[in-house]
């Protein structure tokens, strides 16, 4: 249940989705079932098993980013069910090293692909040193296994990373890369930790609500990409908490991250997001209930920046969700 320190388990825009398709009283009352302010056991004990976490952040100018932090199991801690230490430092390149600083917000994904668990714990960064970084838990919450594939994560300290190559735009190797992900992650942020991040709000305070990131999965091809470098992205139907949606009903404005699970390059795209809630382009992917407009506004590029090599087998690799999901038509011949 939720306790004093947790005011409310969905924020407005949250609600306001759940209202658009009528299931708002119902969340209202599963909120306050599965949403906590701390972490029960079983959460983490799971983060400590888990090779990498996905991190959420936002700069200074409300901007969010997603990122990930990856070493050897047991690198993620739990000293106590209000807090999650993570054992790791994030590489130059990303812009989560300069997200980082006491009192920021950051939202927490664990995801074991071969099992399909995935745990979030969102809060406030209570602790930097040299070992990395203390969250204190504001909201900790479990999801469903829908549309995760069964990849299995190795650790690989043998891989360097190469320079990070910054843009405006979607490069080639980048565009490739969208079109073939059957998996990326997304961060968005309430505007309440937007306005933390950039200095007119009560950093550090205790927040309601902050920031949040999210897997996303689909088919090979689920993501496209237009001429004009805009992606689109069908928003399938999951377990109604909205968490994404709602905070860019809010604050549109979103961190994308793309792996490349074969060399483990990285993508981290910031983007401006428009919810599609009808229309002609939504009919045409069967299985989407909403779309999402993704418009790049910057791209880094990180080659060989991940140091984990990934495990697949063919009979196991994709979500059973999957099943009677559409594509996207394809183009017209010219």
């Amino acid at each position: 249940m939720l306790t004093s320190n947790m005011p409310s388990a969905f924020h407005a825009g949250e609600r306001a989705m759940q209202q658009a398709v009528g299931v708002a009283e119902r969340m209202a009352q599963v909120g306050e079932q599965v949403m906590r302010d701390h972490m029960p056991l079983q959460h983490r004990e799971f983060f400590t098993q888990l090779p990498f976490v996905v991190v959420g952040s936002v700069d200074a100018t409300g901007q969010p980013t997603a990122s990930i932090l990856a070493a050897p199991p047991g690198f993620v801690s739990s000293p106590d069910e209000r807090s999650l230490h993570i054992a790791a430092q994030a590489q130059s390149a990303d812009p989560l090293a300069a997200n980082l600083h006491v009192g920021a917000s950051l939202g927490v994904l664990g995801i074991e692909p071969h099992t399909r668990r995935r745990n979030r714990a969102n809060g406030v960064v209570t602790a930097l040193d040299d070992d990395g970084v203390t969250l204190g838990i504001q909201q900790s919450f479990g999801n469903c296994p829908k549309y995760i594939q069964a990849r299995q994560p190795v650790f690989d300290a043998a891989r360097v990373p190469g320079p990070a190559r910054i843009s405006a735009g979607l490069g080639p190797q980048a565009v490739r890369l969208i079109e073939q992900a059957d998996t990326f992650f997304i961060a968005s942020a309430h505007s309440e930790a937007a306005r933390d991040a950039s200095g007119n709000g009560a950093a550090g305070t205790q927040r309601a609500h902050g920031v949040d990131v999210s897997h996303r999965g689909g088919k090979p091809g689920f993501v496209r990409v237009d001429a004009n470098g805009m992606l689109t992205v069908p928003d399938f139907r999951g377990n109604f908490f909205f968490n994404t949606l709602g905070n860019l009903l809010i604050h549109p404005k979103a961190g994308l991250l793309f792996i490349d699970f074969s060399s483990g390059d990285l993508l981290q795209l910031d983007v401006h997001a428009d919810i599609i809630t009808r229309g002609a382009e939504l009919a045409s992917f069967v299985g989407a209930e909403r779309l999402l407009h993704l418009r790049p506004i910057r791209s880094v590029w990180r080659p060989t920046a991940l140091a984990l090599h990934w495990r697949e087998s063919p009979e196991t690799l994709w979500s059973p969700s999957l099943q009677g999901l559409g594509a996207w038509p394809a183009a017209p011949q010219p």
